[in-house]
């Protein structure tokens, strides 16, 4: 099991490479439209500071997180994009400092966390180590948007593994999110890592199974790429159906991404 510490290290950096695409930015390039329809530069930032906000609540006050289920439960679908086009209204320079600020008090409180302790979320209640992951997949996919808005291309590293791995833990999460009974048996996922290597999860003789890049497979867990623009393979009609609804992150089933579009 990977340490919590370990985890926080590579969220500092997940959120500092993030940092690093929009830090140099002139104001009016905020405004640009990244793939998530409506969503500029600055609805991007403006999210993952307010989510990250939220997981701040859940670490240092748990006990009040029931009444945000019940705030985001009334306000319904535009609960997400109202909180990101608010942050988005900022000026550019005070969100980066608010986001900067809430990405160092969070990691604070996560690792102040009791070992045990389960955080609440929108989704299933979370470890600490779950949360600095799921903000990691969170930070990335985010910063996916971004890039693509930049026209960057970011290069993929090892804290892919991370990201990946949750897209895994998540795949029943997905089928219940669509009303479907998710399947019995664990599927084998084989991924090409970063570099060399391969990552794999679930029994090596499981009858279904997926495999491509770990890039390609973080992709479509987080919903910013369509599995028929990757190279990912799945046999099984299960896991091709899992591919077409894989989501790692919490809230009502995502829109995704249509096939030959990041957006």
């Amino acid at each position: 099991m990977v340490e919590l510490e370990a985890i926080l290290r590579d969220l500092d950096a997940e959120g500092q490479e993030v940092d690093d695409l929009v830090s140099g930015l002139a104001d009016d390039e905020w405004a640009k439209p990244t793939p998530a329809q409506g969503w500029t530069v600055a609805h991007q930032i403006a999210h993952l500071a307010w989510t990250d906000g939220k997981a701040l609540l859940a670490a240092r006050h748990p006990e009040e997180f029931g009444a945000e289920v019940k705030r985001a439960l009334a306000a319904g679908e535009g609960y997400v994009d109202d909180a990101a086009a608010e942050g988005a209204a900022t000026p550019p320079a005070d969100l980066l400092a608010a986001w900067r600020q809430g990405r160092t008090q969070l990691r604070q409180a996560l690792a102040s966390v009791p070992s045990g302790t389960k955080l609440p979320w929108y989704g299933p209640p979370m470890s600490a180590a779950s949360m600095a992951t799921a903000r990691m997949m969170e930070t990335w996919a985010h910063g996916q948007d971004v890039a693509d808005a930049l026209g960057v291309e970011r290069v993929p590293t090892a804290r892919l593994r991370h990201i990946a791995r949750f897209g895994v833990r998540t795949r029943d999460f997905a089928f219940h999110l669509h009303s479907l009974t998710a399947p019995a048996e664990e599927f084998r996922v084989e991924l090409t890592a970063p570099g060399t290597g391969t990552w794999a999860f679930g029994p090596a003789d499981a009858a279904q199974r997926v495999s491509g890049s770990a890039l390609d497979f973080c992709l479509v867990v987080t919903q910013r790429r369509h599995p028929a623009d990757t190279g990912l393979r799945a046999e099984g009609a299960d896991a091709q159906q899992w591919l077409r609804i894989a989501q790692a992150f919490a809230g009502p089933p995502g829109q995704g991404r249509q096939p030959g579009h990041a957006g």
